[in-house]
């Protein structure tokens, strides 16, 4: 008697979000495929934090993203930033680093298990020290100065790009590195594996493998708030890089993430499924993500 291999797809669910009926399915299948939370892993959070993080880790708790890797400084608050914005989306932002100025009491290191690695605003010395770690330990990761950038030195800033494996800036940023570094972001593109310059509602382009690929910018259907839309967008382009989509994927899944985003107040109060992803992915480029 021939016998059939009965194959599933399983372990989508990431955090708090449950994808799929995995319990229910297991006794009728004689396999698995098990995928690490929605095909991407679960996120590895570290961070240097004050006193007053209750509120926060409740947050974290809610989200089913652990907290193992904050290291509470003793005296000091958390990070703060107030943004103000105007009816045509012009920003002035009030910031207060706090702990995050001991960010550098934080170590990456093999043990801390991270497979991709997202360098962003933070302390200064513990931005340097992370980029020398990711390197030392072997993790590939995403350096992302944001309003970071004017801390660094000219030297500086070309070890980052020297250790990285991706570099993301928005169109403001990229600029602002041509002028520090003295080179142009096509050519600091050749010492990476891609660079992303974000353009807002113009979309975005990204320079890899010696190619110019031009992201468009997805119709938002509503304008309420940018704050968060650049962090959306580099959800989608991590999860792209972590699947190994090429980059014309990568980019539109991470326009999407950015548009969802823009039409929701606040940083954090969207939170879309990946059906919902998928069929506005559908709509602006046809195709699918995952089918």
């Amino acid at each position: 008697m021939k016998k059939i291999d009965l194959n599933c797809d399983m372990g989508e669910s990431f955090g708090a979000w449950t994808m799929g009926a995995d319990a229910e399915i297991m006794p009728l299948i004689t396999s698995a495929k098990i995928a690490c939370g929605f095909h991407a892993g679960d996120p590895l959070v570290m961070a240097s934090v004050g006193e007053d993080i209750g509120p926060y880790l409740d947050r974290f708790a809610g989200l089913g993203i652990g907290t193992e890797l904050f290291k509470r400084i003793p005296g000091q608050f958390t990070a703060q930033a107030f943004i103000t914005t105007d009816l045509d989306d012009n920003q002035i932002t009030a910031f207060h680093p706090g702990a995050m100025n001991h960010s550098h009491q934080n170590h990456v290191s093999p043990a801390v298990g991270a497979g991709l690695a997202i360098i962003g605003p933070d302390g200064k010395d513990g931005m340097l020290q992370h980029a020398r770690e990711c390197a030392e330990a072997g993790v590939p990761f995403v350096f992302d100065p944001g309003q970071g950038l004017p801390m660094f030195s000219a030297g500086e800033l070309a070890e980052f790009v020297r250790l990285a494996d991706y570099l993301a800036v928005n169109d403001y940023e990229g600029k602002m590195l041509e002028e520090k570094t003295g080179a142009r972001l096509e050519s600091l593109a050749k010492e990476v594996k891609a660079a992303v310059v974000t353009l807002g509602a113009k979309g975005s382009l990204i320079f890899a493998g010696g190619k110019r690929h031009e992201i468009p910018g997805v119709a938002a259907e509503k304008v309420l708030d940018p704050t968060g839309c650049g962090d959306a967008y580099r959800a989608g382009l991590l999860y792209g890089i972590a699947q190994g989509w090429d980059w014309p994927t990568t980019g539109r899944l991470a326009s999407v993430m950015g548009t969802i985003k823009i039409a929701h107040r606040g940083a954090q109060n969207h939170a879309p499924s990946r059906d919902e992803i998928e069929a506005r992915y559908r709509r602006a480029f046809g195709g699918s993500l995952w089918n």
